[in-house]
């Protein structure tokens, strides 16, 4: 792995976010890393590519990048905001409905965060 990767990787292991390329370099530029943007997507791509990052798309939005660890999120329709939520592995529960051999999968749960909520509830009194 070369060592861009490895700061990348490195800042993705240690956030509590889901962040963009763009937060990434941002963070890699906080920590004097001069790195140009198109060498982090670059890196991004290798690291999704060799499983060690993953990528979320949600639509309307720019991917962002998560730790390989096991979980599924949750994507707020209104702002795109991501939590991570922790089901079951459903591996086992999805392999018995095809004949296909499964590789992974990945969970979103669309909902509407309690930020979003409060918002269109204030924007509902207010027309009244």
């Amino acid at each position: 792995m070369t060592k861009n990767a490895q700061l990348i990787l490195d800042i993705i292991s240690h956030s509590s976010e889901h962040l963009t390329a763009e937060q990434i370099h941002t963070t890699l530029r906080k920590n004097g890393h001069k790195m140009a943007l198109a060498t982090v997507y670059n890196n991004l791509a290798q690291l999704h590519d060799e499983d060690r990052v993953r990528k979320v798309c949600v639509e309307g939005y720019p991917d962002r990048y998560d730790k390989m660890t096991r979980h599924d999120h949750l994507v707020c329709r209104v702002c795109g905001k991501l939590t991570d939520i922790c089901f079951k592995d459903l591996t086992e529960l999805l392999q018995s409905q095809t004949d296909e051999k499964l590789l992974s999968y990945d969970l979103q749960v669309n909902y509407i965060c309690p930020a979003c909520r409060r918002a269109a509830q204030s924007a509902d009194t207010t027309d009244l």
